[in-house]
């Protein structure tokens, strides 16, 4: 296997897909951010200053897939079809996990992973007056359906 992203003479460049079948493409990411007792009651008492965290950071996530392509310099500029970002609360964990889908030449994986990764910095974000000790983890695709290098599970 060889990276995709540099042409012969190891110069970076954005992958050529116009050869491709436009197919359904599905990704799932997941991560999961820990915060102490007291910022994990202001958020499910729905205290934080700022607003209502999950909320905020829900939206937050399907707008941080909507505009990866401007972030990650070799990703293509994808249309989705679908985006989902939903959470668990675990203890003192939120986990987040974040759906992206597609009709075309190249997977949504950079989406789910942004949408999980811009959500839990929104977590962070708005509940930092409290904790500034979150921990922010497990940041990793679970699944991937669709495309030419096939289905994938974590």
């Amino acid at each position: 296997m060889e990276f995709t992203h540099f042409d012969e003479n190891k110069n970076a460049v954005m992958v050529d897909v116009s050869d491709k079948d436009i197919t359904d493409r599905v990704a799932i990411a997941t991560g999961r951010i820990t915060l102490c007792d007291e910022a994990m009651e202001a958020i499910k008492g729905r205290k934080i200053k700022k607003g209502d965290v999950l909320t905020v950071a829900q939206v937050a996530g399907i707008m941080g897939q909507k505009r990866t392509s401007e972030l990650i310099p070799m990703c293509h500029n994808i249309n989705l079809t679908g985006s989902k970002i939903t959470f668990e609360i675990e203890g003192n964990d939120i986990v987040v996990l974040s759906k992206a889908k597609t009709a075309g030449k190249t997977g949504v994986e950079m989406e789910a992973l942004m949408g999980v990764n811009i959500a839990l910095l929104t977590v962070y974000d708005m509940c930092k007056a409290i904790d500034k000790r979150m921990l922010i983890s497990d940041v990793h695709l679970v699944e991937k359906k669709g495309g030419k290098s096939g289905d994938f599970f974590f």
